[in-house]
Order: structure tokens, then sequence, then C-alpha cells
């Protein structure tokens, strides 16, 4: 057997074990999500007992490492991890994973955010044991790892007295809706938080208890990538959960993400290929990712978003622009605003 037959045959293997975690009864899903919240009894805020997530304050030199962990309830941690309370505060969530380990972007997105917020604090939540589990349970963990979050963050604030305007969630995929509890867990209204194509399955019916939704901070915004397929089954969510809901190339699929250019980029690499054969199922999904970059260092370029009364408007091509870029036709019944 051949190098590549051999390459085609781990990729299907492999892609038959993350298929797989999305094949379960949707029934029992449901249950899991839905379900009533975890009890809040008084008090509960304040006990840190039960902490499982960690907190690592990432830095403009090595954004690829967790050299410093702040420890909720640890005022010391603060200290030695040199927290800024005079600035911006930004908190990256990750989502699902399949191999136990932070993906490629989050480093990419830790330093863009520096590029663009130069004395910042980028804090990256670490629920990776909890990530790493079959989806319907991890989905389930969200609300666990959103109290986690809400602790975190009502516990610095008060510790430091920092300014809620300057507290940012940025959470992705299953990170989205976990951003949303930990929003709507906080004794105060958190300033942001961005959604980076919130997770779909199992989270398009469920309440806003256990989602995203702009009832979480004073402004949520939200990029869609990849909400192709019939409601709950497509990986990102279809339904508008923020303040304001943008959905690049229309939302369901990003260009560049075929199976064919992806499987020949995998095959063309070897087994080294593999590490990124994940890309066929979340290549539209992590689209959202790089978007957001893009959006922080292409200050002078910003993408635009167009404003449309409905997905069939938008289809039709009646846009309306304000935008020197590749402009549609203009047409009153839509807007036109920079995407940051």
């Amino acid at each position: 057997m051949g190098k590549e037959n051999i390459c085609f045959l781990s990729v299907w293997i492999i892609l038959g074990k993350i298929f797989a975690t999305f094949s379960s009864d949707p029934e029992l899903i449901t249950v899991f999500v839905t379900g009533t919240p975890p009890p809040t009894p008084p008090g509960w805020i304040t006990d840190f007992t039960d902490i499982v997530s960690k907190f690592s304050l990432r830095t403009v030199d090595i954004p690829d490492d967790d050299m410093c962990y702040i420890v909720t309830g640890s005022p010391e941690t603060v200290k030695e991890c040199e927290f800024n309370p005079q600035t911006q505060t930004f908190i990256i969530i990750h989502g699902w994973t399949v191999t136990g380990m932070f993906e490629s972007w989050v480093p990419k997105l830790v330093s863009a955010l520096y590029e663009r917020e130069p004395s910042a604090n980028v804090i990256v939540v670490d629920w990776l044991t909890r990530a790493n589990q079959h989806y319907p349970t991890s989905a389930a963990y969200t609300k666990l790892v959103g109290r986690d979050v809400a602790k975190f963050v009502t516990w610095i604030q008060k510790e430091l007295q920092l300014p809620w305007e300057r507290i940012h969630l940025l959470g992705y995929s299953l990170g989205a809706h976990v951003a949303g509890v930990a929003g709507d867990l906080t004794d105060h209204k958190i300033s942001r938080i961005t959604g980076l194509d919130p997770a779909g399955p199992t989270f398009e019916h469920a309440d806003n208890q256990n989602t995203l939704s702009k009832e979480d901070a004073q402004f949520v915004d939200v990029l869609h990538t990849n909400t192709r397929g019939s409601p709950d089954r497509s990986i990102g969510i279809q339904r508008a959960v923020g303040h304001i809901d943008i959905y690049p190339n229309g939302g369901t699929f990003q260009p560049g993400c075929d199976i064919q250019n992806t499987l020949m980029g995998i095959a063309l690499e070897g087994i080294k290929g593999l590490q990124n054969m994940d890309q066929l199922v979340k290549c539209s999904h992590e689209r959202s990712i790089h978007l957001y970059i893009d959006s922080l260092l292409n200050t002078q370029r910003q993408t635009m978003a167009y404003r449309c009364n409905s997905r069939e408007t938008f289809n039709k091509g009646i846009w309306a622009t304000t935008s020197t870029r590749s402009a549609p036709p203009a047409a009153p019944r839509c807007t036109s605003r920079p995407v940051k």
C-alpha cells in the first residue's frame, strides 16, 4: 500500500471518530444542555473550591505558552503574573477539542489582541480536560465552565476594582456559550462578549440561560461562519443571538473550505498533514476567528458588514454601501458598518 493510500486511510479513520461525536441521539443531548442550570445557593460566587478551569495570563513575548496562572482567590498570583489593572482585559475561551490541546489559533489571537492593545491583559481560559470529551458531555460542561469564569471575573474585578467596561470575553464555538453563561451569572453586566461562530448542536433551541444571548453583556457581537445544514445540526448556531450578528459570505460555508481542497492539502503534507485533518470539519467554523483577527490587524482596510432585512435580501444582492472596497449596488433597505 502506497504512502498516499495510507495517508487517506488514516484520514478517514480519524474522521469517523470525529463525526461519531455528533451522531448521538439529539433528544438525549438536548436534555444535557437545556436542563435546569446548576443551583446557585447564597455565596456560591465566592466559593472557589470547585473551580476546575485555569486562567493563564499570556504575554506578548510568549503568546503560545502558559507561563503564569492567576488563581481565583489568590491575590499574590495577580502580582506574580504582573496583571495591569489600569488597562483593558481580554479573556479568551476555547471550544471543543479533539486533541485535548490548544489549537494553533489561540496564540494568533493573543498576538493580535496585543498588537491592537499593547498594554492589555490577555487571559486564556484552559478547560481542556472538560472540552476533550464526547461532544454532548463537553456541551453540558459549558454551564460549569461558565460558572468558573463568572467566579474568576467577579473576584478579580472586586479584588482590583477593575472597571467593568474594560472586561471583554471572547468565546469560540462552545466557548461562546461559556462566555454567555458567565455573563448571565456575574452580578454586574460585562462590557462586551464576542461570539466566534457559537456552537450549534444542542444549542439552537436552548434557552438564554444556557447559551450566548444579548442579555449576557452590554454589547454582544457574533460572527456566524458555518451554519450550513438543518437547525441544531449545523456546526455553528444559525439564529441571531447578539446585538449584532454578522454572517460572512452568507454564514453557511466559507470559500476554500471544500473537502477536495482540504484533502489535497492534507495529502500533500503526508503524515504531518494529519495534524490538520480536523480542518475538514472546522475550516468554515474556525474562519470566524481568522476574520476577527483580520479586523484587529487590518485597521486601514476594514471588512464591511451590510445590514439586510433577511437572508433572502442578502442572497439577491440587495445591499447598501458606504464602503470603497468592492462595494455592491446601493439599496435603501440595508446599511453598512465596519467590522471591529
